[in-house]
């Protein structure tokens, strides 16, 4: 892949930014939006995955409930658009993948498994420790590729990991995706995360976008040993800001060490475990995957 030096009157400051399929101008805008729109129509389910604040688990709830769809017999694809800090590929062991490109240049996003496919600005970097500086503009010209040019082909479930916060890029997702499912929120239950997090369901209530349901991540520990629980983080506050703010809540996932050390192996919870925190997670996706499923099954019954 090549790169270039980005200059200061674009960034604010020099650093390596990928120029690829991805990042380059790209067609006219009406080719593009067209191709955005015909793409988008081959989708029957957008769900973004959003969080107020960082370190919430986020990109961990994405990638396992991308994982869970896929496992449950979904067509998937899982879009990581955290242009600054994406972590998807080092989530599914996919560092270093190169990115194929077809004939007429369009991207072919990578396969992970049979049903999940997987795209993220990560896969364009040239080096794992590259920065992205971007302004919000060409932030949204990225996004806006990653969905138009990448050949998503027909699915049951698109699952977009946005960054933390209500800034360019989960904006941008929610201009660009217009009648998306809605939105999925993670908090942890302690205060400083949840009031974060009541910012983010205010930001989908300003852009029209439904708020699917809340998953409060992190909420409790269980003992590996005794099976105790332990209350780390607090318990139930995202709960509550959840009925406070008259949203579904879809459930509580605990802390699980497992969780962590499948991640810097570059496997997917979901994919190595089956114990008390899979179920949690499995309980919460329930609705999401139930409301997936249905469709994808009508769908097939009238092709």
């Amino acid at each position: 892949m090549r790169t270039n030096t980005a200059r200061h009157g674009e960034t604010g400051g020099r650093s390596s930014a990928p120029t690829s399929a991805c990042s380059a101008l790209g067609p006219e805008p009406t080719t593009i939006d067209t191709l955005l729109e015909t793409r988008m129509r081959l989708i029957a389910h957008k769900m973004l995955v959003l969080s107020g604040k960082g370190g919430v688990g986020k990109s961990t709830v994405a990638v396992n409930l991308a994982l869970a769809l896929a496992q449950d017999g979904a067509r998937v694809g899982l879009l990581d658009v955290d242009l600054h800090g994406p972590s998807v590929p080092t989530l599914l062991g996919l560092v270093g993948r190169s990115i194929p490109i077809d004939g007429g240049g369009e991207i072919v996003p990578v396969r992970y498994g049979e049903r999940l496919e997987v795209m993220s600005i990560g896969f364009f970097l040239p080096h794992r420790d590259d920065a992205v500086i971007w302004r919000g503009p060409r932030k949204f010209s990225a996004v806006k590729e990653l969905l138009a040019k990448v050949t998503w082909g027909p699915l049951d479930a698109l699952v977009v990991d946005a960054p933390p916060g209500t800034g360019d890029e989960p904006l941008a997702v929610a201009e660009l995706l217009p009648g998306a499912d809605g939105a999925v929120i993670v908090s942890t239950p302690q205060a400083v995360a949840v009031a974060d997090v009541r910012k983010a369901i205010v930001f989908c209530r300003e852009l029209q976008v439904p708020v699917l349901g809340v998953i409060e991540n992190m909420s409790g520990f269980v003992c590996p040993e005794c099976g105790a629980v332990s209350d780390v983080f607090k318990r139930g506050g995202a709960e509550a800001m959840a009925d406070d703010l008259d949203v579904p809540f879809l459930g509580r996932v605990p802390i699980d060490p497992a969780i962590v050390a499948s991640a810097d192996e570059g496997l997917p919870y979901l994919a190595v475990s089956d114990g008390p925190v899979a179920k949690a997670f499995r309980d919460a996706f329930a609705p999401l995957i139930a409301t997936v499923l249905e469709r994808g099954a009508e769908g097939r019954r009238q092709s």
